[in-house]
């Protein structure tokens, strides 16, 4: 095989110049010579058997196997299959990109431009295709999608969210036990759902305040919404998921512990130990039964008062979005159990002190 490629006839003059043409002074240094043949120095053999492995970019001798070349640039057509992937049909395709996996149709559609400035045939064009070509279904779900991801933005939700939150949506918008649920109440359902099964869960109350769907709304919508899951087994198509099944899962105190310490203005040792009261609540069932975010106010209530950064019970209940009553109520219970809650080697390295606890 012959490289008209002059860097490529410089190196093989370089590896093996004893292969150099007739009338080159191999002793004046090396000198370009594109008559030079690449080929192996173990087998010399004249034409070189040489194949292209284009599946691991390497070039090797077909005799002996020694790999005289990598990173090779595979300059065949790029024959990819596409569209007829779910079909088990092997006939390739060489226009579009992958499919949308959270789009319907085969996603195959040409669209025309407006054409020259001034010209209103590309305008009438670009129309009449819009109208033939477009599926509604696919319109509807972009418009569904685009309030999805405005609302995640709106609350800093990471990405994984807005697709999870969106793949959920187009599975169960069409089912028949969503009938009469407004548009708006499934949106707040699926991100709601994604919140969880991302590991960012959020409140009932945060949703509301978000989607503006009144509390009890997405209460029963995410109640359809999971069971239609649930009876699906679906698994998610969301990258970094895994593919992984859909299981039910509940929000506990744990999950909002750190943003309402963040909101608040507490340290990561308030933090950490407010999680470690929260655990050891519920393993002693001190707080069984109680709402995640009654739960999760009385412990840092009581965390924040444990290492100095004491914050009042209004103000807690202001940023958790339940009563100080309730948060009262629930850290009496605290109060009475606090030596099983406390770390004793927070005391023994003074780290945190009994006597700044607010008293029950």
């Amino acid at each position: 095989m012959a490289f008209a490629s002059t860097a490529m006839s410089f190196a093989t003059s370089t590896l093996f110049p004893q292969q150099a043409a007739p009338g080159v002074n191999v002793q004046t240094g090396f000198q370009r010579n594109l008559n030079v043949h690449l080929i192996c120095p173990d087998c010399k053999e004249i034409p070189p058997n040489l194949v292209e492995n284009f599946s691991d970019g390497d070039m090797v001798c077909g005799s002996c196997g020694l790999v005289l070349g990598d990173r090779i640039i595979d300059t065949r057509s790029e024959w990819r299959t596409f569209a007829n992937d779910d079909q088990g049909n092997d006939d390739p395709s060489r226009v579009g990109e992958a499919l949308n996996p959270l789009l319907d149709g085969n996603q195959l559609d040409t669209m025309i431009s407006y054409g020259a400035p001034g010209s209103n045939v590309g305008r009438e064009l670009n129309r009449a295709q819009n109208k033939a070509v477009h599926d509604k279904k696919d319109n509807e779900l972009q418009a569904a999608y685009a309030k999805i991801s405005q609302m995640c933005e709106r609350y800093s939700l990471p990405r994984v969210v807005q697709d999870t939150a969106k793949d959920i949506y187009k599975k169960v918008k069409d089912n028949r036990k969503l009938k009469g649920k407004s548009q708006e109440s499934i949106e707040a359902a699926a991100i709601f759902i994604a919140c969880r099964q991302s590991g960012v869960g959020r409140t009932f109350k945060e949703i509301c305040l978000l989607t503006g769907v009144p509390k009890k709304e997405i209460g029963k919508v995410f109640q359809i919404v999971d069971g239609i899951l649930l009876e699906l087994g679906a698994p998610t198509n969301v990258a970094g998921q895994g593919g992984r099944e859909y299981q039910a899962m509940s929000t506990n105190a744990e999950d909002l512990l750190n943003r309402f310490c963040s909101h608040l203005g507490l340290s990561s040792q308030v933090a950490s130990g407010a999680q470690y009261i929260a655990r050891r609540a519920a393993k002693e069932g001190i707080l069984a039964g109680r709402s995640p975010i009654s739960i999760a106010a009385a412990t840092i209530y009581m965390a924040a008062g444990l290492f100095g950064e004491g914050r009042s019970a209004s103000k807690i209940a202001e940023r958790a979005g339940v009563s100080d009553g309730t948060i009262k109520t629930s850290y009496k219970f605290l109060w009475e159990a606090r030596e099983k809650l406390v770390d004793p080697q927070w005391i023994e390295s003074k780290k945190a002190s009994m006597s700044g606890l607010p008293k029950a």
